[in-house]
């Protein structure tokens, strides 16, 4: 016989502490050059709300990536829920974007550093680095690390706060 849990979840400290990193931004960014691509910039936005209560944090991130010279090369999307899992007491976030990947991460926070990385053993690992600079300016750093290899830059983005409607 299985038992019901006979209480609900709240939201708490950890959603408030994980809700500084989830804002509306738009950002520019740069993505490395690889040995088979050139270094490219990018224009994007995120914007964000709660669910259930406030125990996740859903976002939708756009993003437009161009060549040094301006060519356009391709249009981005990733979808992102993250929130505080209290039986593994850590942060977990998951994202799928439109290149066909699914990521799983665990996450903490380190003063005014998030720190996302993934979880299990995808071929490409992948890790986020959230700092907040102030109220209006945050920094995106992604690290990825293919077939076990070392983590590598593999782009950086600046986000500026955008204003909330009133």
């Amino acid at each position: 016989m299985t038992t019901a849990l006979a209480f609900s979840l709240r939201s708490g400290d950890e959603m408030t502490r994980l809700a500084r990193f989830h804002r509306d931004v738009r950002w520019t960014g740069t993505i490395q050059a690889t040995g088979s691509s050139p270094a490219m910039t990018t224009t994007g936005a995120a914007r964000y709300h709660t669910i259930q209560g406030g125990l996740w944090i859903v976002g939708d991130h756009e993003q437009d990536v161009h060549l040094a010279d301006g060519t356009f090369v391709r249009h981005t999307q990733l979808h992102w829920v993250a929130g505080w899992d209290p039986e593994a007491h850590e942060y977990r976030a998951s994202a799928t974007g439109s290149d066909g990947r699914f990521t799983f991460l665990a996450g903490r926070i380190e003063g005014r550093l998030l720190i996302f990385e993934s979880i299990g053993r995808p071929c490409v690992r992948t890790r986020l680095f959230g700092h907040v600079a102030d109220a209006e300016t945050m920094t995106w750093r992604t690290e990825i690390s293919t077939d076990g290899g070392p983590y590598v830059l593999a782009e950086r983005r600046v986000c500026t706060t955008l204003a909330q409607a009133s």
